[in-house]
């Protein structure tokens, strides 16, 4: 079904960060722009902006919308949709909400606290187990010295990432850890290359599972979508793809979504959702223990709409096309807004 057109014409502002835009820097990792958008992201948002009879405008970065914005060189907006990461920061998720917000223009998607909180992956597991999400334990390690003689958060195998990465930043083929040796060795790693603590979690054996929600009052969820294993490690295969030196990769799928398994990885995902008080949309991502048993692993209030992601692969097993599911996550948030 087509999505329902404004009443009238909105002036809707695009901020975005696009690969191969990093600022260069000496002893960067290889994956350092991973999490920004490739130009056909940009140009889907468009269209669906346009398929609601509105006006998108591109603004770029965060830089640049700081640069506009601080010359009153910004074109009138009704309304801003950010998709932009920043980088070097857990907060660089919240540069463009809160200029847009010091702006006064409306924002689609969550505000800056809800990015930067759920960014963090400590702080996001802590405030979620409190409101009963299933959590793995977990520790925040800032050296392989420290990871010598820390309270470890379970038995090994362990698994060990950045603390406040997103896209599978940092994760290699040697992040599952099987000793203190390799643990001391991997932490050391993430600290050195990524400049910030690690989080080392038990590594759980289950299938991997990521659920989209959006809309607002109420949210919903879409249908969960099972991530393909790489089968040597049981790492997610997004993780390791394109890594350096990963070569061609066997993969699998090991998990069964039935009804029950469904139901409650959406009901665990609308409740992340909540309590971080996100809106408009995320991607909430589980795995299994050993049991079957859905665990959180993180939340992503800024979601890939690349065609290639979680929207692109919605919308083609709906058999429409992406840019008209994505202009119902739009005119969601604008009604949300006021403003449709």
């Amino acid at each position: 079904m087509a999505a329902p057109r404004a009443l009238r014409c909105l002036r809707v502002g695009l901020v975005f960060d696009l690969l191969g835009s990093h600022p260069p820097e000496a002893d960067l990792p290889p994956d350092a722009d991973a999490e920004f958008e490739p130009e056909a992201t940009v140009e889907g948002l468009e269209g669906a902006i346009r398929r609601l009879g509105h006006e998108p405008v591109r603004i770029g970065n965060a830089h640049a919308l700081l640069r506009a914005g601080g010359r009153d060189a910004l074109p009138p907006l009704d309304a801003a949709l950010d998709i932009a990461e920043g980088f070097g920061s857990r907060n660089r998720e919240a540069w463009a909400p809160v200029l847009l917000e010091m702006l006064e223009i409306p924002a689609l998607g969550s505000d800056a606290l809800t990015l930067s909180l759920s960014l963090d992956k400590a702080w996001a597991k802590d405030v979620l187990g409190a409101a009963g999400v299933p959590v793995p334990p977990h520790a925040v390690l800032r050296g392989g010295e420290e990871a010598q003689h820390a309270a470890l958060p379970g038995r090994f195998p362990l698994f060990v990432k950045p603390r406040w990465e997103g896209t599978a930043k940092g994760i290699t083929a040697g992040s599952r850890v099987a000793d203190a040796a390799a643990l001391a060795r991997e932490v050391e790693r993430v600290v050195r290359l990524y400049r910030q603590p690690a989080l080392v979690e038990p590594f759980l054996p289950g299938a991997e599972y990521t659920v989209t929600v959006v809309g607002n009052d109420p949210p919903r969820a879409l249908p969960a979508l099972q991530r393909a294993l790489e089968v040597t490690t049981g790492i997610g295969l997004h993780a390791l793809e394109g890594a350096p030196g990963s070569g061609r990769l066997e993969h699998h799928l090991p998990g069964v979504l039935d009804a029950a398994l469904e139901k409650r990885l959406a009901e665990l995902a609308l409740a992340a959702f909540r309590a971080l008080e996100c809106r408009d949309f995320a991607r909430v991502d589980f795995r299994l223990d050993a049991a079957g048993e859905p665990f959180f692993l993180e939340i992503n209030p800024l979601p890939t709409f690349a065609p290639d992601g979680s929207f692109g692969i919605l919308a083609e097993l709906e058999g429409r096309p992406l840019e008209e599911l994505l202009a119902e996550v739009i005119a969601g948030g604008l009604r949300r807004l006021g403003l449709a």
